[in-house]
């Protein structure tokens, strides 16, 4: 590992979540459903509903990736 790397994983600030990876991005998709409602159709709308999408699409893949039927390639 090099020097500067060590040194910047040092610094880091040691927290711990209150909610799971998967409730802040469902979390996040309301919020930018919401804010889409707000505004008028355009490109602004269009950019909030696709990172919206792109969150709830993360947060299904995560428990897809946890589920224990998935089996590990031969």
């Amino acid at each position: 590992m090099k020097l500067l790397e060590r040194c910047a994983m040092q610094d880091r600030w040691p927290f711990r979540k209150s909610e799971t990876l998967e409730q802040r991005l469902i979390k996040e998709a309301t919020r930018l459903r919401d804010e889409a409602r707000l505004l008028p159709p355009g490109i602004a709308r269009e950019s909030a509903l696709r990172k919206a999408r792109q969150a709830e699409t993360a947060a299904h893949l995560t428990d897809w990736l946890r589920s224990p039927g998935l089996k590990a390639p031969e």
